[in-house]
This record gives structure tokens, C-alpha cells and sequence, in this order.
């Protein structure tokens, strides 16, 4: 029989290869297929260099994902550990801000992407009626298919991973010889704020990693496979996105300013001519299926996760006594991303949403120094220098939990023999330092709406806590 966490009763499915596979999955979204255009129009050629910046940044913010994410043996991913850190109020500003600002609208968005796509070879979802179908068919499917077993959700992200790593890689590989070294030449340096714009920008490419993270109840021996698992994935998408821009580059040369839609499609046009196009398209709609997979597979654990510590409605957190997946959580989140892909008024709120991974990001990398020093079972923690005598962990004994392949204790967070991010506080406060110089790049309108999204959840919960303080005192 498949091991089970012992608190929330999931089975623990997921390994190496298959987190390496999902991380891929999710940061190879529809961005690549654009990106390389845009960066290209403000640095041309010297293009490479925000890919190698935003790379080191991205792999900062890692370490800190890795650390936490090794340590934390339940569901909820970025929720999980700043509400481990910070409380349940930052706990429950995190969770909404991440699951509704961060990838519900951005999910509706892709929807609609999709759709656009498919209609190359199906012109009648052009026609509202039959979007409105797809779009009953695409999230009810990815709902039946998640809550039948989280493994189905896993396979599916695999065979989408796979499907569009495997042209990309071709066209890398074949398109190499199609390259120009006239088009790869610097026309000039580009200044360090052009670089930092063009990375604030292509920092979006590589948003992802933490999406996985939120199946923590799933994962198999969380201490090995989070940072492998991240490791891989963020170098395997850092060399793909350079590969890609390089080649692309080299092919397009100045022309790739006039192909601002489908810069991949243009090189693979020249390449292996009209297949070359109708491929790339295949590819784009199979990278945004698999986007779509990917975050209906995690991220309703976000909302069980927030029901099962009370700040969310007590229903998400059921879990199927068959399939033992968070089904109601996932027929909420794929209901939601049905309504407004099918109203489209997620537009105007795209602009939190990338606002909102930012301030995510920071919350988790701050979590990292404060579990790290102030959480109960960090003092047990045999990294730490300080090994005086302590006491047990105040959660109780510890005992043999097989879903964790070894000793644990009922505290969720896990210190022992754990990864650890080198360099003591350094790289926290470096990756800290980067999320907020990238924050100061965004414009007035979109703090604006950043602090309206939190004000307004700030009352929900000023209001849902003095709802449940009277009831008490009523009872």
C-alpha cells in the first residue's frame, strides 16, 4: 500500500523526477513563446544578459523555497510557510493574495489564450457559444482528471512536459545551424537599468517553481526531493530559455522586432518552414494545457491547506475517501477559472497578479530566516550551531511516519537533516534585497491595486475573527 501523510491522508506520489518535470511544466508557460521579441527590443543581441541576470536572481529565491519546502511535510506550498512564520493573519492574506490575485485570473487568462490558439485549426471557437463549451470541457476535465488521483494529474504533467520540451529542444538543436553570427554581434552595452527593466520583465518567464511546492502532502521524502527537484527544474529552464533566445536571435536577427506575437513560430517557420509554424502552435497550445494541468493539480491544495488551519471555509478541506484528493478545493478553484475565462473581466486585474507573486516571493524568503531561528522545532535542529540542551518538540513525541522515509514528529515542520541554504543569512537578505528593487520598478497603479487587494482581505479577516469571537462568547 502507498504510503499516507498521517495528518492529512494523501498519498505521497511524487518524486524527483516528477516535481523536476512539474516545475518545468509550469515555468515554460506561454511566455517563451513571446519574450524573446520583447527582450530582444530593448537590448537586441545583448539580450543574454537579463537571461543571466534574472537567472541568478531566480536561483537566489530558490535556495529559500528549497529550504523551507525541505522542511514542511504538509500541503499549502507559500501559504504554508508564512503562516508557519508569521501567523495565521499573514497566513490567510498570503493564501488569497496567492491562489485568486496570483493564479485564478492568471489561469482564465490562459483559457482564453488557449482558446485563440486552437482557432489555427478550429474556427469555431471564434463563436462565443463554443468557447463557452471549451471552456466547460477544459476545466471540468482537468477537474475529474485531478480528483480521480493525484497521480492522473502528475502523468498528465509529464506527457505535457514532455510534449512541449521535445519540439523546442529540436528546434534548439536543428535551428543552430540556421544561425547568423552577424545577428548574435552587440551593437552596443546596454546600461544596468535597461538590464534591470528587461529583468523585471523576463523575471515573469521564470515564475513557477513555487506552484509544485503547494503538493507538499504528496511529496516523497520532502528533504531530498524539494531541492533536487528545484535545482534541476530552475537550471533545465534557465538553459532552455537562453538556448531558445539565442537561436531565435540568431535566426531573426533585426527581423525579430516584427515578430512580436510569435518569435518561435518566425524562427520555426524558417527552419522547417509552414510545418515549422503549424508545430509551434501545437506546441504553444500543449504548453498552455499543461499550465492549466499544472495549476489545477496544485493549487487547490492552497485553499485546503487554509481550510484545514480554519482560515478558509471547512468544506475545501475534505478529502475524497476514495481518491483521497482535496475534491471539493478542486471543483472551487476549476469553477472559478471557468467564470472568468467565460466573463473575461480578469484583464483588468492582470496586473495584481504579477504584483502579487512578487510580495509572495518576499514573504517566503523572509519565512526562511524566521522558521529557521524562531520556529519550536528548529531548536532541535542539528544545523544549527547552538545544540544546547533543549527540550522535546511541544507538539508531542516523535514518531515513525513512512510517508517522510524516516523519523518525524507531529509538527509539520521538520528541521532534521533538512536542506539548508549556505552562507548563513546572506543569500535571504540578497534575494530580499532583489524582490524589493524589482517591486520598486512597478508603476503607482499597480501598488495601488496591490494594497486595495490586501486591504480589502484585511477586513475579511478582522471581520471573520470578530464573527467567530462573539459566537464563542454567545456559546
Amino acid at each position: 500500500m502507498d504510503p499516507v501523510s498521517t495528518k492529512e491522508n494523501f498519498k505521497r506520489e511524487i518524486g524527483v523526477f516528477a516535481l523536476t518535470l512539474a516545475i518545468l511544466n509550469i515555468t515554460v508557460g506561454t511566455g517563451i513563446f513571446v519574450i524573446p521579441a520583447i527582450i530582444a527590443e530593448d537590448l537586441g543581441a545583448a539580450a543574454i544578459l537579463a537571461y543571466l541576470v534574472c537567472g541568478g536572481l531566480i536561483f537566489l529565491i530558490a535556495l529559500c523555497f528549497a529550504e523551507v519546502g525541505s522542511r514542511t511535510t504538509i500541503s499549502g506550498g507559500v501559504y504554508s510557510y508564512i503562516e508557519m512564520a508569521f501567523g495565521p493573519y499573514a497566513g490567510f492574506i498570503a493564501n488569497n493574495l496567492y491562489w485568486l490575485g496570483g493564479c485564478v485570473l492568471s489561469d482564465a487568462a490562459v483559457a482564453n489564450a488557449l482558446a485563440d490558439s486552437l482557432k489555427y485549426f478550429f474556427p469555431f471557437l471564434g463563436n462565443d457559444g463554443c468557447r463557452v463549451v471549451f471552456f466547460v470541457l477544459l476545466f471540468g476535465g482537468f477537474a475529474l482528471l485531478n480528483i480521480r488521483s493525484v497521480k492522473n494529474g502528475v502523468r498528465f504533467i509529464e506527457f505535457a512536459a514532455f510534449g512541449k520540451l521535445i519540439p523546442l529542444i529540436i528546434l534548439v538543436i536543428v535551428g543552430a545551424a540556421f544561425v547568423s553570427t552577424k545577428n548574435l554581434a552587440w551593437a552596443s552595452t546596454p546600461s544596468i537599468p535597461a538590464i534591470g527593466s528587461a529583468s523585471l520583465l523576463l523575471f515573469f518567464a521564470f515564475v513557477g517553481l513555487d506552484t509544485p511546492l503547494s503538493n507538499g502532502g504528496e511529496i516523497k521524502n520532502v528533504r531530498r526531493t524539494v531541492p533536487l527537484g528545484i535545482f534541476f527544474g530552475i537550471l533545465s529552464v534557465l538553459v532552455l530559455y537562453i538556448s531558445l533566445q539565442w537561436v531565435v536571435q540568431g535566426i531573426l536577427g533585426g527581423a525579430i522586432a516584427a515578430h512580436k506575437d510569435a518569435p518561435l513560430a518566425a524562427a520555426a517557420g524558417v527552419v522547417f518552414g509552414k510545418a515549422g509554424i503549424v508545430l509551434i502552435i501545437m506546441v504553444t497550445s500543449i504548453s498552455m494545457l499543461g499550465n492549466l494541468g499544472g495549476e489545477i493539480l496544485s493549487i487547490p491544495r492552497i485553499l485546503f491547506a487554509g481550510a484545514r488551519d480554519g482560515l478558509m471555509p471547512k468544506a475545501l478541506g475534505r478529502v475524497h475517501p476514495k481518491f483521497r484528493t482535496p475534491h471539493i478545493a478542486v471543483l472551487f478553484y476549476a469553477s472559478l477559472g471557468f467564470l472568468f475565462a467565460v466573463s473575461g473581466g480578469f484583464k483588468q486585474l492582470a496586473i495584481i497578479a504579477t504584483a502579487a507573486t512578487l510580495l509572495i516571493y518576499l514573504g517566503v524568503v523572509l519565512s526562511t530566516l524566521k522558521l529557521r531561528n524562531n520556529h519550536p522545532a528548529a531548536k532541535n535542529d542539528p544545523s544549527r550551531n547552538d545544540r544546547s540542551t533543549n527540550g522535546p518538540l511541544k507538539n508531542g513525541p516523535s514518531t515513525n511516519d513512512p510517508s517522510t522515509n524516516g523519523p518525524s514528529t507531529n509538527d509539520p515542520f521538520t528541521p532534521e537533516k533538512a536542506f539548508r541554504v549556505p552562507g548563513g543569512v546572506i543569500i535571504p537578505l540578497l534575494a530580499s534585497a532583489v524582490i524589493i528593487w524589482l517591486l520598486t520598478g512597478l508603476t503607482k497603479a499597480e501598488f495601488a491595486g496591490l494594497a486595495v487587494f490586501v486591504a480589502v482581505f484585511s477586513v475579511i479577516y478582522l471581520l471573520t475573527k470578530w464573527a467567530e469571537k462573539k459566537k464563542s462568547i454567545v456559546v
